[in-house]
């Protein structure tokens, strides 16, 4: 979809499409209605245009010049309207364009709202609406002929460079989203690294490498090579740098660690087989921490990032790791594997530990960790566990800002007592089966040395959002607009 903003009257746009949002108990716009000689005002009175929430009627205006149809979009109560009310209206609002045929819609910025803010969350509602993955199809069935292709958001005021920049934004999502969906027979490890030096290679400032196993067990990371023990395919430890040397940011090296199993069985403590086929999808957090540090660095943002991605599959073979193993991780604590479907926090406690010797002064870590998250939270929110309040207060800000939505649990010296082993320092899953969710946080807490250190678990949020019109079923690429918004507020 090609998106772009113009300065001006809407209903001088050439899109076949108009999009009008109405509030609930309030008349049409009143310049629009005049542009359309009353047609709008009149279809409002009659009801058959309403302001409630996500209703839509449609309008052909049957003049020359102009839309060849109006769709109006009910946005409920103008005091409620904000971002996350527009995103879900510029959904609903493409759905239906495409069901009319629609080949360019352009959209009414709604005067008197904070239009920065609601243009970019149209943008986004619409282009993260109109995302498809179809590259395996041999046949589309014709649906990319029904697809809306323009995108135009037309407001009072010069927005140019808001939708420049979220457009960049989404562009990154939706790749992230492709991450998600590929296969593991086609995401490898070493293909999640080869895509991120690619991005190395295409955006100036950023830089990177992906080290192999030989560098791996050179930095003694025993959790990564212990969970890649059984497979067939290497891991890779992927680590970006952006803004190195450049004295941006004013509050040190922020640190971004995702977790990228690219395929999980649960090892040797093997996954029922219903429905391993999203297992794809453990890779997640890994995307969208590269795909946010891709999207910072070609915006520019002020801010030095260190960001460091775990890359393995976890298989059971006469190689693998099993129950009752100790293995070490690289700042030489010890842990005794229980189980190894919990993997994850295995990768992750290296991959930590790396970053803050590496000098990340602020450490924000994204994984599919628990089922536990989903029960507690669903697809609503990501759980949020830290050992900071201030940044626990800015992650919690930029959620509020980019609908990808966070709720903070606790963390507590009796979930970290659980983590304490017999024969080993730490054991990686409690017998006693409790705040599993919790518990997890706190096995990663023991790796940051001291750092201020956040831990979003997106189990519920990175796939199967479907409470959200504009990601619905499948991979989301949830965390990518939040940790843009979080380095800019940062910066």
């Amino acid at each position: 979809m090609r998106p772009s903003f113009r300065q001006g009257n809407p209903t001088d746009t050439s899109a076949d499409t108009l999009c009008v949002g109405l509030f609930e108990d309030q008349p049409a716009p009143k310049a629009i209605d005049e542009a359309l000689g009353g047609a709008l005002g009149r279809l409002v009175e009659s009801g058959e245009a309403k302001g409630a929430f996500k209703k839509m009627a449609t309008l052909h205006p049957g003049r020359d010049g102009g839309p060849a149809r109006v769709l109006t979009v009910g946005l409920g109560k103008r005091e409620e309207f904000d971002p996350e009310k527009a995103r879900i209206a510029a959904a609903v609002a493409l759905r239906r364009a495409g069901e009319l045929s629609a080949r360019s819609i352009s959209w009414a910025v709604p005067e008197g709202a904070e239009q920065q803010a609601i243009a970019s969350a149209l943008l986004e509602g619409t282009m993260l609406a109109a995302y498809r993955f179809d590259r395996y199809k041999s046949s589309r069935d014709g649906d990319e002929d029904k697809r809306v292709e323009e995108l135009e958001l037309v407001a009072e005021e010069d927005l140019g460079s808001a939708i420049e920049e979220a457009a960049i934004v989404v562009e990154h999502q939706n790749v992230a989203r492709d991450l998600q969906n590929l296969p593991s027979n086609d995401l490898t490890p070493s293909k999640l690294a080869d895509h991120a030096m690619t991005r190395v290679s295409e955006i100036d400032g950023l830089d990177g490498e992906a080290l192999g196993p030989d560098r791996i067990r050179e930095l003694e990371m025993g959790g990564l090579l212990g969970v890649a023990k059984g497979s067939h395919e290497e891991p890779r430890l992927i680590v970006l740098r952006y803004g190195e040397g450049s004295g941006s940011g004013s509050s040190g090296v922020l640190g971004l660690v995702g977790k990228a199993v690219t395929f999980d069985t649960g090892g040797i403590s093997i996954k029922p087989s219903g429905k391993m086929q999203e297992m794809k999808m453990d890779m997640s957090g890994g995307a969208a921490v590269i795909e946010a540090t891709a999207a910072i660095a070609r915006l520019g943002l002020p801010i030095r990032l260190l960001t460091v991605v775990p890359a393995t599959e976890n298989m059971p073979s006469g190689h693998a790791t099993k129950p009752g193993d100790i293995i070490t991780i690289s700042n030489g604590k010890t842990v005794e594997v229980n189980n190894t479907d919990a993997e994850g926090r295995l990768i992750l406690a290296d991959a930590l530990a790396y970053a803050a010797s590496e000098g990340a002064e602020r450490i924000v870590d994204l994984a599919t960790l628990t089922g536990a998250i989903i029960t507690a939270l669903g697809s609503t929110y990501a759980g949020l566990f830290s050992n900071d309040d201030a940044l626990s207060e800015a992650l919690a800000q930029s959620s509020l800002r980019t609908g990808e939505l966070t709720w903070r649990l606790p963390l507590h010296p009796d979930y970290k007592e659980l983590t304490r082993g017999k024969v080993a320092d730490l054991v990686n899953v409690s017998e006693q089966r409790k705040a599993s969710s919790a518990y997890a946080a706190s096995f990663l807490e023991e790796f940051v040395d001291g750092r201020a250190w956040a831990h979003l678990d997106i189990a519920g949020t990175a796939w199967d959002q479907d409470n959200r019109d504009y990601v619905g079923k499948g991979a989301s690429g949830w965390g990518v607009r939040l940790l843009v918004d979080l380095a800019r507020s940062s910066s």
